[in-house]
């Protein structure tokens, strides 16, 4: 990339991108941030084994460039219910309709297991995934949960808890 040094005017960077500016271009730089904050909703699963959109934990952005990533951050307070003998649960994160982000009911984010003398555990998931869509259209991003076995998996309970979705545009 060719760099311009100019006595009045400074360093730029020349941008080969359009609608974005010669200081925006380089790689590794923020381009625009999206935060959503879900507050007074509540999503509750109890059907074994279906993937389920997460109430408002949905957010969009539009890339300025084809090349761009998005860093997709989605932070949620659960709680786990059991109603057998033992019940875990798991999260995914999509883009549209494609999974690109899958934590598994065994991984170390969210291993939560009900089970023996407990009947209830709570936490919070935080999700972190670096996608590449490829597109400059406007692209959504949302979270899904499942159970594994019977019981309940309560997100942001009783409405009371916030979470977050956070995507962050930077350039490649």
């Amino acid at each position: 990339m060719t760099t311009i040094v100019d006595g009045t005017t400074g360093i730029t960077f020349p941008s080969t991108i359009s609608g974005v500016s010669a200081t925006q271009q380089y790689s590794g730089r923020m381009l625009q941030v999206v935060e959503t904050t879900i507050s007074g909703t509540t999503t509750t699963i109890s059907s074994n084994q279906t993937w389920t959109d997460i109430t408002s934990f949905t957010a969009s952005i539009t890339p300025t460039s084809s090349s761009s990533k998005i860093l997709v951050m989605v932070s949620a307070q659960w709680e786990l219910s059991r109603s057998a003998a033992e019940v875990t649960g798991a999260f995914k994160i999509l883009r549209g309709s494609t999974d690109i982000f899958i934590e598994s009911a065994n991984s170390q984010g969210f291993e939560a297991a009900v089970n023996g003398g407990r009947t209830y555990m709570d936490g919070r998931w935080n999700g972190t995934y670096l996608d590449s869509p490829a597109t400059t259209s406007s692209t959504t991003y949302k979270l899904q949960g499942r159970l594994q076995n019977n019981g309940t998996l309560t997100v942001n309970s009783q409405g009371t808890q916030t979470g977050t979705v956070i995507l962050m545009e930077i350039a490649a």
